[in-house]
């Protein structure tokens, strides 16, 4: 037969199958495809496996037909001149499609246009022309076309298929086909992860791994050491080389001179850009947005929850080599900062809009993380730290990388008692209430040192309420009375009403109720008739409590029902959990059980991006139901409350669920040997 044969299958697919077997039904049903990705995500891998497929041997005998569109120049004649060639037709100096027609429409032909991004580029030479005449092979009802490329620019009539990456199982099975070495190692696991489980990626890893001969020790570390720059064979095949074909794409550089540097922005960020974000943190591209959907187009970024990003081996070959010295994202950092410097508390009015924390909390971290560590003397960027820290107490309570830094920070800089006190309460919101009681003794004596009473008297609030966590109740009494004394000497009024809530709090937990209520009491007469609901709204929870432990069922209902009522009407979640908490113990103390199931999950509305509340909630709700007699979901509840405050490191917590659990499971084992 006239025509080039195809190049040979790869020796090996792995994770492809179902891919593949989908590939192969629309071919056979000629239904032209286009397979789209990243560079070196499989895709010519995936169409000469179909290509080289006993069934479409058997459909299309010799005419199955392979073009390689990045091995001749773009242009009109070349790609004529090319496809006559591949074909089989012979026929030369074509000027368009015409003369071909009468070939390619009497038989059947399979023919892939192998990396078609040169010839599909709408910003490449005779760009229009060409993509016209592609569209026109898509539409020829005996020919099934199979485009790979990495722009998304293709014809309508394609089924188009975006090329994933590889399994966690076929990454393996990928990386040890080439390794030539059975003996796996968990080392190799977390680069393949680290890479994203890219093909080529794990390809030229393995090669070179091979190569020299290195065991799973000596590849890790060279990996640790090189990165992306070890992706490179003895034969030059490398991921750079693939990246950079991007990068010299028309189009890529028809985006002008901010496309470089934007494509770094993204890359330094772990989870890249967010789209709802693009406004404040780059003002100054005036086609930012036009951008983004470029780089998309050009497989170089995808989008994913709301992020531009891209993968792993592509981000970091393109991140920028000294960071400090890209001028975008010096301008992305100012952006941060300020927004992190913004005060956060639930009852002001911006309160909501420092929510966005919650989805940039990853490209924060990381951000300060590399700031951090190349200026470790700047009070701008600690002081940043406890502002992230501040901002993740509020909206997402969780523990930070940055705390090792915070604790390793000279007693001398000026920002560590503010990092420190921070860093406690994200140690307190998780239930690590040891180590958040270390960081404030620490930071108590710092700010002694500094000699600022306000923030002296914050933190002797906050020993005060962890002591309380931790049942101390006595030590908590007297950091809560010398607090109240510091805000009486600064004429404080709010300092003093919450001093005197949080000494009703503590005498509440010491069994000294007559005391306690005569401090809540207190606090409520030094607020004015008016306003400051936030602080009645705390007097009056505490004073619930107060009641019902005093047997004042009544009045314990009325005061929790008027607290709630003032926290609804503002929708402070946090308040409205705690104050349903507390009618669930009222609840489950006079035995209505069934009231107190009703308010769990009303407390469970209001759980905000907070795992220990929700473990705490959850085991409350084990505990309901172990009175009711319901053991089996008791234990249920209970191990999901555990599994909780184990990714915490809660100890109290993780001890209190196994009791539950195995006092659920002593009760089963007592009835099933009395029923026998």
């Amino acid at each position: 037969m006239p025509g080039e044969s195809p190049p040979p299958p790869p020796r090996a697919c792995f994770g492809r199958d179902g891919l593949i077997e989908r590939v192969i039904n629309l071919v056979e049903h000629l239904t032209p495809i286009a397979l789209i990705g990243a560079g070196g995500i499989g895709k010519t891998s995936i169409a000469l496996t179909v290509l080289h497929n006993a069934r479409i041997k058997q459909r299309f005998g010799d005419n199955r037909r392979f073009i390689r569109c990045d091995q001749f120049p773009t242009s009109v004649t070349h790609f004529l001149s090319r496809l006559s060639k591949v074909v089989g037709a012979s026929i030369e100096n074509l000027e368009d499609l015409a003369p071909l027609r009468p070939f390619l429409s009497s038989k059947e032909m399979f023919i892939v246009l192998d990396n078609a991004e040169p010839i599909l580029d709408p910003k490449g030479k005779d760009a229009e022309e060409i993509y016209g005449m592609v569209e026109e092979l898509s539409q020829l009802s005996n020919i099934c076309l199979c485009i790979t490329s990495r722009i998304t620019t293709i014809p309508p009539d394609c089924t188009t298929l975006d090329i994933p990456t590889l399994s966690v199982e076929a990454a393996h099975d990928t990386f040890y086909h080439i390794y030539k070495n059975d003996k796996q190692h968990d080392l190799i696991d977390g680069i393949l992860e680290q890479l994203e489980f890219h093909p080529l990626s794990i390809a030229l890893l393995a090669t070179v791994g091979h190569h020299n001969k290195w065991d799973a020790d000596r590849l890790a570390r060279e990996w640790e050491r090189q990165r992306t720059k070890l992706l490179q064979t003895q034969h030059n095949k490398s991921l750079a080389v693939t990246i950079e074909l991007s990068l010299a794409s028309p189009m890529f550089k028809d985006l002008g001179p901010d496309a470089q540097g934007l494509l770094g922005v993204v890359a330094f960020f772990p989870q890249g850009i967010n789209e709802n974000h693009v406004n404040w943190l780059l003002p100054t591209i005036s086609e930012r947005r036009d951008i983004f959907d470029k780089f998309c187009i050009l497989s170089l970024t995808y989008r994913s929850n709301g992020f531009i990003t891209m993968l792993a081996p592509l981000r970091n070959h393109l991140c920028p080599k000294d960071p400090k010295s890209s001028l975008l994202l010096t301008m992305t950092k100012e952006h941060y900062l300020n927004k992190l410097s913004a005060w956060v508390f639930p009852r002001e009015l911006g309160f909501k809009e420092t929510q966005w924390v919650v989805s940039e909390d990853v490209n924060l971290e990381h951000l300060l993380d590399f700031l951090t560590s190349v200026d470790t003397n700047s009070d701008d960027i600690w002081d940043a730290c406890a502002g992230l820290m501040r901002h993740l107490y509020h909206h997402k309570p969780r523990l930070t990388m940055l705390g090792p830094k915070i604790e390793g920070l000279l007693d001398s800089h000026h920002s560590k008692p503010v990092c420190l006190f921070w860093l406690s309460q994200l140690f307190c919101s998780v239930g690590n209430h040891h180590k958040c009681k270390q960081l404030l003794i620490h930071t108590l004596e710092l700010q002694k040192g500094q000699g600022n009473a306000c923030e002296i008297a914050q933190t002797l609030m906050s020993l005060a309420y962890t002591n309380q966590l931790l049942g101390i109740p006595q030590e908590g009494i007297e950091q809560a009375e010398e607090a109240l004394r510091i805000y009486k000497q600064l004429n404080d009024v709010l300092g003093q009403v919450y001093s005197l809530w949080e000494v009703a709090l503590l005498l509440l937990i010491d069994n000294q109720l007559d005391s306690a209520e005569e401090a809540a009491s207190e606090a409520i007469n030094l607020l004015p008739d008016e306003g400051n609901l936030f602080e009645v709204c705390l007097c009056k929870h505490v004073l619930g409590d107060i009641y019902h432990y005093k047997g004042k069922t009544e009045m314990a209902t009325s005061c929790l029902m008027a607290a709630l009522g003032i926290a609804s009407s503002f929708n402070w979640h946090t308040q409205q959990f705690g104050i349903y908490i507390s009618l669930v113990q009222l609840f489950f103390d006079q035995g209505r059980f069934g009231d107190a199931y009703i308010h769990i999950e009303h407390a469970k509305s209001h759980v905000v991006n907070d795992m220990y509340n929700l473990g705490c909630v959850t085991r409350l709700q084990a505990q309901i139901l172990y009175h009711q007699h319901r053991l089996e979901e008791a234990k249920t509840e209970a191990l999901h409350a555990l599994s909780m405050f184990e990714k915490l490191g809660a100890m109290k917590d993780m001890e209190e669920c196994r009791t539950l659990i195995n006092d659920s499971s002593l009760l089963v084992d007592q009835e099933v040997v009395v029923s026998l």
